[in-house]
């Protein structure tokens, strides 16, 4: 779900701007979209409504990045008993003019895959992106 409207709590609007601050804070030249889903119900059919979802663009195509736009999805498991969300994963897609080029999710080897890759420096500076994400959920009530 869109970041904008994951906002529901000054806790959790401060979590959504500490995520944007990790990426800003490696890599400046990023542009954040708070709303990265159109809201036709196409589009909002296909939304986890359990995610914090944010867009992140290039001011052109970043070749270390091998892409123009980055998704980042912020995926949580709501315990059905508590209604508490916990944290489950980070989702990194790269997108350019042609669609979606490369994918690294934190579930299972934290591996990229996809048609292109990004540098490995690269790599590795989304990795540490996703712990300081884990970090920060995991330090803080989200509920």
């Amino acid at each position: 779900m869109n970041a904008a409207e994951q906002a529901i709590s000054l806790e959790f609007a401060s979590k959504i701007g500490a995520v944007v601050h990790i990426f800003k804070s490696r890599f400046p030249d990023l542009r954040v979209d708070l709303k990265p889903w159109a809201s036709d119900p196409e589009t909002l059919d296909l939304v986890d409504p359990d995610s914090i979802d944010l867009g992140f663009h290039f001011p052109g195509v970043s070749r270390p990045f091998k892409c123009r736009s980055l998704l980042v999805q912020i995926r949580f498991f709501r315990d059905p008993q508590s209604q508490s969300p916990r944290l489950i994963g980070v989702d990194i897609s790269g997108f350019d003019h042609r669609g979606k080029r490369w994918n690294l999710s934190t579930v299972g080897a934290w591996q990229v895959t996809g048609d292109l890759s990004p540098m490995d420096q690269v790599k590795d500076q989304l990795k540490d992106c996703c712990r300081q994400i884990f970090d920060l959920f995991d330090q803080m009530n989200v509920a």
